[in-house]
C-alpha cells in the first residue's frame, strides 16, 4: 500500500471518496493527469459513465452496477472538487442542493399535499419546476417560451433522448397527429425525401434528412409507448452476438469470404441464438 493512504482506511466510505479526490487534485503530491482535469475535459467521462451505467442496468449485472455507479459518482466528486478549489461550491453544497429540491418537489411526501398516482405526481413536479424557475429569475418575455425551454431541456441530452423530450412535450402542447397513421405517413415521406437527397450525393442534405427521419421513428417510439434508446442498444447487442459467431466461425478472418457466406453463418447464428433463449426458458 502507497504511503500515507491508510490515513483515509477508517473515514466514512463519502468522506474518504472525497478526501482521495483532494489528495489527487492536491497541486504539491497529486496525480499529473487529475491536476490537468477541468469541467470542459471530464465532460465525455461522465457521459460515457452515465451510459455505462445503463449498460450495467439493462444486463441486469448488480456487481458491474455497483462498480458503474462508482465510476459515476467519482465524477460528481471530481466536479465538485473542482469548484471547491475555485471557492464556487462544494460536495456538501451539491447534496443539500439536491435535498432541499426532493424535499419542495415532493409535497405528497414531506408535506400536506395529494398525489394519487405517478401522473398527478409528474404533473405537481413541473408546476413546482416552473415556480421555481420563475422566482429565481423574471421570466423573460418571449414568443416561443416552450421551444426555449425545451433547446435549454435538451441541450446536455444526448440527441435521441433529446428527440424523445421534444417529441413528448411537442404532442402535450397539441402538436400532434390525429392518429399513428398520420405518423407513419410522415415516415414514409421522409424515407423518400432521404433516398432522394442520397441519389444527388449531397451529404450534408442527405445528414438532414437521415435525422428527419430517425426524428420521425422517435415519434412512432413514442405513440407506441417504447423507447428508442433501449430498442437501439438492444440491436446493438444482438448485432455484436450474431457477429462475434460469424467470427469465430471463420476463425476470426472474415476477409475473402463472399457476401453469400457471410449472410449464411449470420442466419445461422441467429438460430442458433434463438434456439438457446428457447432452452432457457423451458
Amino acid at each position: 500500500m502507497a504511503s500515507g493512504s491508510n490515513e483515509f482506511q477508517h473515514q466514512e466510505p463519502l468522506r474518504r471518496l472525497e478526501n482521495l479526490v483532494a489528495r489527487l487534485r492536491d497541486p504539491a503530491e497529486g496525480c499529473p493527469w487529475d491536476l490537468e482535469q477541468t469541467h470542459q475535459s471530464l465532460t465525455p467521462y461522465v457521459l460515457e459513465e452515465a451510459h455505462e451505467v445503463a449498460d450495467a442496468i439493462r444486463h441486469g449485472d448488480d456487481q458491474h452496477l455497483k462498480e458503474e455507479l462508482g465510476d459515476l459518482l467519482l465524477q460528481v466528486v471530481l466536479h465538485a472538487r473542482i469548484a471547491e478549489e475555485d471557492n464556487r461550491f462544494d460536495l456538501n453544497a451539491v447534496a443539500a442542493g439536491i435535498s432541499d429540491k426532493l424535499i419542495r418537489r415532493h409535497p405528497h411526501v414531506f408535506a400536506d399535499a395529494e398525489a394519487r398516482d405517478s401522473a398527478a405526481v409528474r404533473i405537481s413536479w413541473e408546476a413546482i419546476k416552473a415556480q421555481e424557475k420563475a422566482g429565481t429569475k423574471a421570466a423573460a418575455i418571449s414568443a416561443s417560451p416552450l421551444s426555449n425551454q425545451l433547446a435549454s431541456k435538451v441541450r446536455g441530452q444526448p440527441a435521441l433522448s433529446g428527440a424523445m423530450t421534444i417529441s413528448r412535450k411537442a404532442a402535450e402542447a397539441g402538436f400532434e397527429w390525429e392518429d399513428i397513421a398520420g405518423v407513419w405517413s410522415k415516415v414514409n415521406e421522409e424515407l423518400e425525401e432521404l433516398k432522394d437527397a442520397i441519389c444527388s450525393g449531397d451529404k450534408a442534405h442527405a445528414q438532414e434528412e437521415l435525422g428527419d427521419v430517425l426524428f420521425t421513428l422517435v415519434n412512432v417510439a413514442r405513440w407506441c409507448e417504447i423507447s428508442p434508446e433501449e430498442g437501439l442498444a438492444g440491436t446493438n447487442q444482438r448485432f455484436l452476438d450474431r457477429f462475434s459467431r460469424v467470427e469465430a466461425a471463420l476463425d476470426g478472418d472474415l476477409e475473402g469470404h463472399s457476401i453469400q457466406k457471410l449472410e449464411e453463418l449470420w442466419q445461422q447464428a441467429k438460430q442458433a441464438i434463438r434456439s438457446e433463449s428457447q432452452d432457457q426458458e423451458r
